[in-house]
């Protein structure tokens, strides 16, 4: 398929929502299990009270992880993961479904996306992801994350036990408002990530299939991998600010009559009187280092398993099209 047209093949249609479910969830998945560790990394390299200390040393994201895995064990570094599990199907398939449509919507009528609509979809995508699973999911994981307890200690028992345990007591200590803190900001890092991540693939592929024999024909593994890595790398470069003050604001509960911009407004003021304008893209390693690598693996899993499906809806009888 062209990366730039939305029909299929040969002029065939798109590929189905089942099939975007299916090979979104799945690539999804494998991302998460792959790289979760780092995101942990870079959450408590976030939230590190050293840096807040005067003349304290910042830990790097080596030494961090060094730091959890000695005193909680490397189970450690997979707190977090069941809410990541839990939530990571039907954000890809919002992903990728959503995204779909909506260069469906703003594609001519040859089929053909522009640059422009390509940044438009991705970030339309990227706030429908964030509203409908990415902002719940992020409050329980932070939750779980910044809870420094030894998972091999039986005595030591955090505050949450596990994703479900997490999402029960917030909502009963703080109500289900709480579960949409930093909505704004989270709306706006996944619109930001997914429009400069799916531009930069879309271009990335379409030279690619220019440079192949048949151009309309998949990219090899190895070269998804290498534009998935590229193209991952940079959303996260572009918007590591309002990713850092996100972590601060879903760690905590609300002061009472406190409004989310003043909240917004205060962590930044303390972050940069605090600890300085480097506060702001503390975590930046880790987070390239995961989400760069996270994209390979799920555009590279999401190609290949999109492709498989689809043939395997060609060799339905009668060429009947299934959801």
């Amino acid at each position: 398929m062209s990366a730039t047209n939305v029909k299929g093949p040969g002029g065939k249609k798109p590929a189905s929502a089942a099939t975007n479910l299916i090979a979104g969830g799945g690539a999804g998945m494998m991302e998460a299990l792959v790289c979760h560790p780092l995101d942990t990394i870079k959450v408590r390299m976030q939230l590190s009270r050293r840096a807040r200390a005067p003349g304290a040393k910042r830990r790097g994201f080596i030494e961090t992880g060094i730091g959890i895995v000695k005193k909680e064990t490397p189970l450690g570094l997979y707190k977090g993961l069941g809410a990541v599990l839990t939530g990571i199907i039907p954000k890809m398939a919002i992903r990728f479904t959503s995204y779909e449509k909506y260069k469906q919507l703003l594609a001519n009528k040859d089929g053909e996306v522009s640059g422009r609509a390509t940044f438009l979809a991705g970030l339309a995508a990227g706030i429908t992801e964030a509203v409908a699973v990415v902002t719940p999911m992020e409050v329980i994981k932070i939750r779980l994350q910044a809870q420094h307890h030894s998972m091999s200690d039986p005595l030591d028992i955090p505050k949450y036990r596990n994703a479900a345990h997490a999402l029960y007591t917030v909502l009963r200590e703080e109500g289900p408002g709480a579960l949409y803190r930093g909505v704004s900001l989270t709306a706006l890092r996944q619109g930001s990530n997914q429009a400069v991540n799916f531009t930069a693939y879309t271009e990335f592929k379409a030279i690619l299939q220019r440079l192949q024999e048949t151009p309309d024909t998949p990219l090899p593994a190895w070269q998804t991998s290498i534009i998935g890595l590229i193209s991952g790398a940079m959303g996260p470069l572009s918007n590591a600010p309002i990713d850092t003050i996100k972590t601060r604001l879903q760690k905590t509960p609300a002061e009472p009559g406190e409004t989310a911009l003043s909240r917004i407004l205060n962590i930044s003021k303390a972050m940069f009187k605090q600890e300085g304008f480097r506060a702001f893209y503390m975590g930046i390693t880790p987070r390239v280092m995961r989400v760069a690598p996270g994209q390979a693996v799920t555009f590279t899993v999401y190609e290949y398993l999109k492709e498989v499906l689809e043939k395997g809806r060609e060799m339905l009888p009668g060429g009947s099209y299934e959801e």
